[in-house]
């Protein structure tokens, strides 16, 4: 596959694993959290597609496009290993969803990331709640989900917290 081509099949598995995990997720209570902003593109598709939900965003530094950054009070500055400690204490064990699209081009480096953040987020889920994530996590006790029709194999993955 191009890069090109795997590129396209990310943002296409992206898509369809969003909007199938806020299918999962309607009616929970909860709030929605999506760790890393990049230019915003994703953020912007969870506010279109999620408009009743609390949506907060965990980034280190904010260099989004204007149309895709969210609010003061719905941006959690700073580094995840200290972010992610600090929500579980303001929030609880109550995401309704989670997403993370953090790593870069380094499938290594991206492993050894999510190795270290997986049991950082794990506890933030809700019980029924649903992580969508770029890269394979690394979880005790969150069970693995069929993609979606759209999505691509180990392009996305979904986690349930049972």
């Amino acid at each position: 596959m191009s890069r090109l081509d795997l590129f396209i099949a990310r943002m296409v598995s992206q898509r369809a694993c969003l909007d199938h995990a806020n299918d999962l997720t309607k009616g929970m209570e909860g709030p929605v959290f999506e760790l890393g902003l990049g230019n915003g593109r994703t953020y912007h598709h969870m506010v279109e597609t999620m408009p009743d939900r609390d949506i907060y965003v965990f980034e280190r530094a904010v260099a989004s496009h204007p149309d895709s950054t969210p609010p003061d009070d719905r941006l959690i500055l700073g580094d995840v290993y200290d972010t992610l400690p600090a929500a579980l204490g303001r929030f609880g064990p109550t995401a309704a969803l989670i997403h993370a699209d953090l790593g870069g081009h380094n499938r290594a480096k991206n492993d050894a990331f999510a190795r270290a953040i997986s049991p950082l987020v794990e506890p933030l889920l809700a019980k029924g709640g649903i992580m969508v994530a770029s890269d394979r996590m690394y979880f005790d006790a969150l069970e693995e989900l069929p993609l979606p029709p759209d999505a691509f194999p180990g392009r996305c993955f979904i986690y349930r917290a049972s």
